[in-house]
């Protein structure tokens, strides 16, 4: 027996089922869903910064989406912010390190 106690996807119990094994889990409350989603998020960065891959790339973008969706945004009204910030304070194409500010 595998314990997990995560969010998961919503195909992974019956992907679980369909090798034969069983799946047990349960329904989030809405406040519930949010902190897991946080901790998703979190794990989904962590396992980016170990093998910096693609599809580690798409599972944190797939948790973003899921959390602005949790929080009431859609995935264009999050693209409408990250446009907007990227013209009033530029994006991160020049590298730049910021040392000191006086």
């Amino acid at each position: 027996m595998e314990k997990h106690n995560k969010l998961v996807r919503d195909k992974i119990p019956e992907l679980i089922e369909r090798e034969g094994r069983k799946a047990k889990y349960h329904i989030l409350s809405e406040e519930e869903y949010l902190a897991a989603l946080d901790e998703k998020l979190l794990e989904e960065v962590e396992e980016y910064q170990e093998d910096k891959s693609l599809e580690e790339m798409a599972d944190v973008l797939e948790v973003l989406y899921a959390i602005c969706k949790a929080r009431g945004y859609t995935e264009e009204e999050l693209e409408v912010k990250r446009r907007e910030k990227f013209i009033k304070r530029g994006g991160f194409e020049k590298k730049l390190f910021l040392e000191i500010s006086e």
